[in-house]
């Protein structure tokens, strides 16, 4: 989303606001003062009770006004919220589409002042229209933080545009708990104007209101209709990644099962994985949300900092999970969270739509899907040379057709598990479970579907179990890698 620096120019509406408080209370007052008299002084029943209704009807629309101006409604706002004009402008081009106001060049923006981060804003629908705004906070530096939420005046217009009716208010979080310097945060604006609210932005600093960075609250209406059924939501690639084979033929795998929507977020990859990436953004499967967060932090690339140090965990991993389930919340009716190097595949169903309907149907209120997670070593691959197809040599990564020798089922299968969700039925996840869900959850028989991971071993090559499931597909499979392998300019 692109960031906003704005000008504030403080609004005279807050000081008339106040004048009129003040006006109101006199009024009441005069208005009390005046009946009291009348009604000690005066012996004329009739005079006594028409003053009296006088009275009452006035009082009354004061007050009316006074409760009106105390809950932010109607045409005043509190005085004990910070009220104040934003001018603003768009910086930059989306798509050639000239200015836009509202949309960040960046996915990850500093708070002022401060040691943290947002990453993108959305209306919750689930907790009465409250904002929701993914953030990264530094637990060393934590402190109060601010919502300030503003409405645009014109919702349509791409120009230099002025934000109205701007308040601020102390804003809540709730931080994803680990062992890094740095973690996932949800902060949550609450006040009456979040219902109207079109831009946000957090600070640790309420009355310091200059060079604010606002993001657009997406997801401002509910919707029951979705444009995909499946998305597959990749956390993070980084490291010059080139594992382009096994990316393309997972790629056309997820296709065949039922995706039909897959989103990366990318710090970093390959030359031949850039191709691929070109290749199916081109063919309009694949979004890819640029994630830098190594120009902001220095990334672990572990889920522990005393296996890898660094300030956060898996270069954020929790974060684009999350802004990915609120992204696509009303764009799909499931999305598949899993690694670059996993895939969930059905065992018993011939693709995902029926293995959803099939678990849905036994597990009507379930929100959340846990897939075991198999490993399938990278060492150990098929000895009778069938799959490895003599021209996808030439491309970097691993064949996934190769390997079909699997670990047995254990305890960690369980504990790694990865997620098929209902994005609405989910407040925060992490990596192998959600952390807040508006409904059940369900751990799904492995003979039902399983998390195929190619990996390095976790136990001894005499263990090993053969599962061919992946060649089954092979008919369709082969052909499909191929086209998209030359198509891309990974083969010439």
């Amino acid at each position: 989303m692109n960031t906003l620096n704005v000008n504030v120019l403080l609004n005279q509406r807050a000081q008339q606001d106040v004048f009129l408080c003040v006006c109101v209370c006199v009024c009441v007052c005069v208005c009390v003062c005046v009946c009291v008299c009348v009604f000690t002084q005066c012996e004329d029943m009739r005079t006594k009770t028409s003053v009296g209704l006088v009275g009452i009807i006035i009082a009354s629309i004061n007050l009316l006004i006074l409760w009106s101006w105390w809950h932010g409604e109607g045409p005043f706002v509190k005085p004990a919220e910070i009220t104040f004009m934003l001018s603003m402008q768009g910086h930059g081009h989306v798509h050639g589409h000239g200015p836009s106001v509202g949309h960040a060049q960046t996915t990850i923006t500093p708070i002022p002042n401060s040691k943290h981060f947002t990453v993108s804003a959305f209306k919750d629908h689930r907790l009465e229209g409250a904002v929701r705004v993914i953030s990264i906070l530094c637990r060393d530096g934590l402190e109060k933080l601010y919502c300030v939420l503003c409405a645009k005046t014109n919702l349509s217009s791409t120009t230099e545009e002025t934000l109205h009716r701007c308040v601020s208010s102390e804003a809540k979080f709730d931080m994803h708990k680990n062992d890094f310097a740095y973690a996932t945060a949800s902060v949550l604006c609450q006040r009456p104007l979040s219902l109207q609210a079109t831009h946000v932005s957090i600070t640790t600093k309420p009355t310091d209101m200059y060079n604010l960075k606002f993001l657009q609250i997406e997801n401002q209406e509910v919707k029951t209709s979705f444009k995909y059924e499946f998305t597959l939501c990749i956390s993070n690639i980084f490291g010059k990644l080139n594992n382009a084979l096994q990316f393309v033929q997972t790629m056309e795998l997820n296709k065949i099962i039922g995706v039909q929507r897959v989103v990366i977020y990318n710090t970093s990859c390959g030359p031949e994985m850039e191709k691929a990436l070109r290749y199916y953004r081109k063919e309009g499967i694949l979004e890819v949300v640029p994630w830098p967060i190594d120009k902001f932090l220095k990334p672990s690339d572990s889920w522990r900092p005393d296996y890898s140090p660094g300030d956060i965990h898996y270069y954020g991993q929790v974060a684009t999970l999350n802004d990915c389930l609120y992204r696509y919340m009303y764009q799909s009716k499931y999305l598949l969270l899993n690694d670059m190097d996993e895939i969930i595949v059905p065992y018993k169903h011939a693709n995902l739509g029926d293995l959803m309907s099939s678990l849905q149907r036994e597990h009507s209120e379930a929100s959340v899907f846990r897939i075991r997670n198999y490993v399938f070593p990278n060492t150990v691959r098929w000895s009778d040379g069938r799959f490895p197809l003599p021209e996808w040599k030439k491309v970097s990564g691993v064949n996934l057709l190769e390997h079909i020798y699997r670990e047995p089922d254990n305890e960690d299968s369980d504990i790694s598990a990865k997620l098929i969700v209902d994005p609405r039925g989910v407040g925060q996840t992490l990596v192998h479970e959600t952390q807040k869900q508006f409904g059940g959850v369900v751990n799904v028989p492995s003979d039902e579907g399983r998390l195929i991971h190619v990996r390095c071993p976790k136990k001894g090559d005499d263990q090993l179990i053969v599962d061919k499931k992946l060649w089954e597909f092979k008919e369709t499979l082969i052909p499909n890698v191929n086209r998209a392998l030359h198509e891309s300019g990974l083969l010439s």
